[in-house]
């Protein structure tokens, strides 16, 4: 195998290796496990800044490069963002059945913005699948679609605080993700 094979092959064994650590951490509640996506996205962003570029042996290994960049952009997210968004909330928070937020007292509490897991796996597949292929104003339609689904539900202080930063935090990791798939 050539030079750049072996760079390919290696950088397909860490997004993959980076997409497992997040499919395990997403499993077992663990979202730290997602800040291993962080280190080929780091990489992918340093080889991009200083023009690093490593010629594809053959464009199979583009493709399937790509493929997981942006597998990992999708995937990822889930354990990113409820890793952030722990960060910014009290310890006694935690998601409901539905995959909603609690709030309130213990025992007492409500469940807010419920499906947010299954609506960020599907705004991060559309905005990486936007920056892959260069159609912004898709993002925007995604960031409007969903302002306007959650509009009723955004009533109390949390649950504006947790969608602003819970989106914010998807929308930049999928766009970081789909700009680092080919072409750029």
């Amino acid at each position: 195998m050539s030079g750049a094979a072996w760079a390919y092959l290696g950088a397909l064994a860490v997004v993959v290796a980076a997409l497992a650590v997040a499919l395990v951490g997403t499993a077992r509640q663990r979202p730290v496990l997602g800040l291993a996506a962080l280190v080929p996205a780091v990489a992918g962003v340093v080889m991009h800044a200083g023009h690093l570029e490593v010629t594809a042996p053959r464009h199979a290994w583009v493709a399937v490069l790509s493929a997981a960049m942006a597998a990992l952009g999708v995937v990822a997210g889930s354990p990113l963002t409820v890793w952030v968004l722990a960060r910014t909330e009290p310890p006694a928070t935690v998601t409901g059945p539905t995959g909603g937020i609690l709030v309130g007292r213990p025992g007492a509490q409500d469940e807010i913005l419920r499906g947010g897991t299954t609506i960020g796996y599907l705004e991060r597949l559309a905005v990486v699948g936007a920056a892959a292929v260069g159609r912004l104003e898709i993002v925007a339609a995604v960031i409007a679609v969903k302002g306007l689904g959650r509009f009723s539900e955004l009533s109390s202080a949390i649950a504006r605080e947790r969608f602003i930063i819970g989106t914010l935090v998807s929308l930049l990791w999928a766009g970081l993700c789909g700009a680092l798939v080919w072409p750029l």
